[in-house]
C-alpha cells in the first residue's frame, strides 16, 4: 500500500504529534508498506522546498518563507496536490491537531484529487475549537466527501465526534509504542523514600505550578512516613518560573529540573523513580505517561485525561477526580507499599495494548474503511 502521512510539523521538530507521525512512518516503512511524508517544515539546514529523506522515508518539504517558520503554507492545496499527482498513493492520512492549517489544506487538496483521506486528530478539541472545526465541516463538507475521522484516544474522539457529528463514526488510533525500548531495570528503591517523575513540557497547558503544590502537599501528608522527591524532565517558558516556585515553597533541594533529555536520560530517570505523575487534563494521549506504564511505573492521572485509555484505577495507577485526589493518590502509594509494588509488578509482565504491532493493524483496518467510504461517494 502506498500511504502519504500529511503534518503541518515533522522533524527536525520533535513535538508530539511530530514525533508520533514520524515513528508511525518508520514502522509502516519497516513492515513493507510504502511511505512518505507531505509537511510545512523546514529540513535540518534550512531548506524549505526539497525532497528529503529522514530515517529512510521519503519526505516532501513544503514550507514558505513566513515570520517565526511557522509550519504554514499560502498555497497549501496547489502544491500538496502537485507532490500528490507526482508521486501518487492509495491513501492520504493527515495528522492534525487544534490549529492545523496546512493538514486541512491537504485535506481538500487530496479529495479534490479523489483519494481516500484518513484524518487522525491528536489534540481534545475544547470548548472554543468545537464550534469552529464544526463550521470547517459545513464549509468543506468532509462529511460528503467520504472522508474518515479518527482521534487518538476515546476522550479525543468524543470531542470530534460532538464538532463534526455528520461525519460519521469517529475512529480510535492510538499512538504506538515499543515495549521493549522501554523495558528497563528499575534501581534505588527504598521504603523511606517516594520518587516521583514526570516528562513534561513546561508551559501552562501542561499544569507545571499545580504539579509543584502536588508534590509539596504530598510531603506534608507523608511527614514522617517517606520523603518525598521530584524528577522533571523536559524545557519550556515556564522553567525560570517553576525554578523560584519549587524555591519559595520549600522544594529546592526536593525537585530536580533535568531540562530536555534523549531517550536514554528519559529511560534512566524512569529506572530510578517510583511512580509517575500527570496533571495535565488536556492530554488527548499522553505517550510520556505510557512510556512510563511501560517501564513499570504506576501512573496517577486526572479522570479528564486521555491517558485513561491504558490507566485504569487500581490496575495500572491511579485516576483521580481532581487535584486534591492527585495528592491523595501519591500519598496512598507512599505508605501502601504493596499497593505500589503491586501496580508495578503488573505492568512490568503485561505490555500494554498499544504496542505497535497491534496499532498497525488498527491503521490498516482504518485505511481499507477509508478507501470503501471514498469509493461509495
Amino acid at each position: 500500500m502506498r500511504i502519504a502521512h500529511v503534518s503541518d510539523c515533522y522533524a527536525p521538530r520533535t513535538g508530539g504529534i511530530e514525533s508520533q507521525v514520524r515513528a508511525l512512518a518508520v514502522q509502516q516503512r519497516d513492515s513493507g508498506r510504502d511511505v512518505r511524508v507531505i509537511t510545512a517544515t523546514a529540513g535540518a539546514d534550512g531548506h524549505r522546498v526539497m525532497l528529503d529523506d529522514v530515517d529512510g522515508v521519503v519526505v516532501h518539504r513544503l514550507a514558505a518563507a513566513v515570520p517565526f517558520d511557522l509550519p504554514i503554507h499560502p498555497r497549501t492545496r496547489r502544491e500538496v496536490a502537485q507532490v500528490l499527482r507526482d508521486d501518487p498513493v492509495d491513501v492520504v492520512h493527515v495528522h492534525a491537531g487544534v490549529i492545523s492549517p496546512f493538514a486541512w489544506g491537504a485535506v481538500r487538496a487530496a479529495r479534490e484529487l479523489g483519494l481516500p483521506v484518513l484524518v487522525t486528530v491528536h489534540s481534545v478539541w475544547g470548548q472554543l475549537a468545537r464550534p469552529a472545526f464544526g463550521l470547517s465541516d459545513a464549509v468543506a463538507r468532509w462529511h460528503e466527501w467520504g472522508v474518515t475521522l479518527s482521534a487518538v484516544s476515546d476522550l479525543a474522539a468524543a470531542r470530534v465526534q460532538e464538532a463534526v457529528p455528520r461525519a460519521g463514526r469517529v475512529l480510535v488510533l492510538p499512538n504506538g509504542i515499543d515495549p521493549d525500548t522501554w523495558s528497563v531495570e528499575p534501581h534505588g528503591a527504598s521504603p523511606d523514600l517516594l520518587r516521583v517523575a514526570t516528562v513534561m513540557r513546561l508551559a501552562p497547558r501542561k499544569r507545571t505550578l499545580p504539579l509543584l503544590r502536588m508534590i509539596a502537599l504530598a510531603r506534608q501528608g507523608l511527614a514522617g512516613t517517606a520523603d518525598v522527591t521530584a524528577t522533571i524532565v523536559g524545557d519550556g517558558p515556564m522553567r525560570e518560573r517553576a525554578r523560584r516556585f519549587a524555591d519559595q515553597h520549600g522544594l529546592g533541594s526536593s525537585v530536580t529540573f533535568t531540562g530536555r533529555l534523549d531517550r536514554d536520560g528519559v529511560r534512566e530517570v524512569l529506572a530510578s523513580s517510583d511512580v509517575y505523575l500527570q496533571p495535565s487534563v488536556k492530554e488527548s494521549f499522553g505517550l510520556a505517561a505510557l512510556e512510563a506504564r511501560t517501564c513499570g511505573l504506576p501512573v496517577i492521572v486526572r479522570a479528564q485525561s486521555g491517558s485513561t485509555q491504558f490507566i485504569h484505577d487500581g490496575v495500572e495507577g491511579l485516576v483521580a477526580a481532581d487535584d486534591a485526589g492527585m495528592v491523595g493518590a501519591l500519598i496512598r502509594l507512599g505508605w501502601d507499599r504493596p499497593l505500589l509494588e503491586a501496580i508495578t509488578q503488573r505492568n512490568r509482565a503485561h505490555p500494554p495494548q498499544e504496542s505497535w504491532p497491534r496499532v498497525l493493524l488498527s491503521v490498516d483496518e482504518a485505511y481499507e474503511l477509508t478507501a470503501a467510504a471514498a469509493a461509495a461517494r
